[in-house]
């Protein structure tokens, strides 16, 4: 049972409070004659005047400016140009974000939750230049994780529409490469299409598709064309067949590696190094900076040896004359060199170097490539399905304007530095401009970026003008 205090009379509470009362009011007025407080109180009443002075007789000097978080896109500020207005398809979940939450198990070499962290740009690098800078434009990006980049790019587009009748492309964000890379492993070929036949299902039963029969609509993929191609006549290595479906045929296809011969709905685009700026000044001052750099090499290879007759040839001849030249900085990537992971050390090789040598990796294309453009190093190719027959839409139509090129069976790759030296410094000097010129247009611009802050077209910028260029002459 619980004991309940006795209450006080209302006559006692009275008397209790004016007790409180008057005690109180004998502690405020000894207090206000305390010397110390009265200087105290001038004091206040003084700078809340400074204060209030300031703030309603002096303009503010510099506008305030809203910084975006990196979780949730926002609508952008800019402006469109009037030639592109994209309609982003809003995919249901298992097609794109839904793949995310079993993000450990995308890839089945690696983890991809760091990677895809950030819409994609991976997580910050803090060992990188222009950290002085408003924001952070430096990310340990993985190389196939464009198609997230892209989306996230997108959705924050100043020529996005939201009305389907006003637009003249139609974006379909699926992560295709995402998907296939965590079902290399799947020997069941009908569970490995599943995904990629019931999103060609999903658009052909929308309006928008059947308007123009999917001319006007295109895919962003963030692995090679090979990924999506599987046929029964040659091995399998873990594709599904999502580019041979008639309906995806139908489409434009974004992707960082097209098939030369069979691809002629593909379009390259490049892959995303590390470097992605919110504004213009974080552009200029990247390019001012590789236009100063010291670069004490004639040439450098980054890479490791490969097994298979075709790709061992001249990687190994490529390490075998850099490690015999004073004039080649090498960085060797077998045995696990953790170098190799680190963009700080891979960009500090290129930045040093003139020439930087862009063997065909596991396919015809390379990351490097791009990595060492935004060096403002000149890349230097073997086979022309490197860049030449991919990046029509980025690159200069005239190739020996920012590259060189000698064909891996020819005499001229059996010696590297030779055919180098011969090369004048005012020539050397031109293609190294174009190539520090190129760096806007083949990176990829943070997708929070503001496009009025922006100032200069980045590759998804690039990408959208082409194709709707395209589609125009298409449909």
């Amino acid at each position: 049972m619980l004991l309940s205090k006795k209450q006080p009379s209302a006559a006692a509470t009275q008397w209790i409070e004016k007790v409180k009362y008057h005690k109180n009011r004998d502690s405020y007025f000894k207090f206000l004659s305390n010397p110390h407080f009265r200087y105290t109180a001038f004091l206040l009443v003084f700078l809340s005047l400074w204060f209030l002075l300031q703030v309603f007789w002096f303009p503010p000097t510099k506008p305030t400016q809203t910084k975006f978080s990196t979780t949730t896109p926002k609508p952008s500020a800019g402006k469109c140009n009037g030639n592109v207005a994209v309609y982003v398809y809003n995919l249901p979940a298992e097609f794109n974000l839904g793949l995310l939450d079993d993000c450990s198990h995308l890839n089945v070499y690696t983890n991809m939750c760091p990677h895809v962290a950030n819409h994609g740009l991976g997580q910050p690098l803090d060992n990188m230049d222009l950290q002085s800078s408003d924001s952070n434009p430096w990310f340990a990006t993985h190389q196939f994780i464009a198609e997230m980049i892209f989306h996230a790019r997108v959705d924050n587009h100043p020529c996005r529409t939201w009305d389907p009748s006003k637009a003249n492309l139609f974006y379909v964000p699926f992560y295709g490469g995402l998907h296939v890379s965590s079902n290399f492993r799947e020997p069941n070929h009908a569970i490995r299409d599943a995904l990629a036949v019931r999103l060609v299902d999903f658009l052909q039963a929308q309006p928008t598709w059947r308007k123009n029969n999917g001319k006007d609509h295109f895919l962003a993929l963030g692995r090679t064309s090979w990924d999506f191609m599987r046929t029964n006549s040659a091995p399998d290595f873990g594709a599904n067949c999502l580019l041979n479906l008639p309906c995806v045929k139908n489409m434009s296809v974004l992707t960082v590696e097209r098939n030369p011969w069979k691809g002629s709905n593909q379009h390259g685009i490049p892959y995303p190094s590390y470097f992605h700026p919110s504004t213009s000044d974080q552009m200029m001052t990247w390019q001012n900076m590789m236009r100063q750099s010291n670069r004490p090499y004639l040439f450098s290879f980054i890479g490791a040896p490969r097994k298979g007759v075709g790709k061992a040839a001249i990687r190994d001849e490529m390490i075998k004359q850099c490690m015999e030249s004073t004039q080649c900085k090498i960085l060797k990537c077998d045995h696990g060199n953790p170098k190799c992971y680190n963009p700080s050390e891979i960009l500090k090789v290129m930045r040093e170097s003139r020439f930087c040598l862009q063997a065909p990796g596991d396919s015809f294309t390379r990351r490097s490539t791009f990595d060492s453009i935004l060096s403002g190093c000149i890349p230097v190719f073997f086979s022309r399905h490197t860049a030449y027959t991919q990046y029509s839409w980025f690159l200069p139509e005239e190739a020996s304007k920012y590259s060189v090129y000698m064909d891996e069976q020819s005499e001229e790759s059996k010696r590297i530095e030779e055919v180098l030296m011969k090369i004048p410094k005012e020539e050397v000097d031109t293609m190294r401009a174009t190539v520090i010129d190129m760096i806007p247009r083949l990176t990829y611009a943070h997708p929070n970026a503001s496009h009025s802050d922006l100032g200069f077209e980045d590759a998804v910028d690039v990408a959208l003008q082409a194709l709707a260029q395209h589609v125009r002459d298409k449909v």
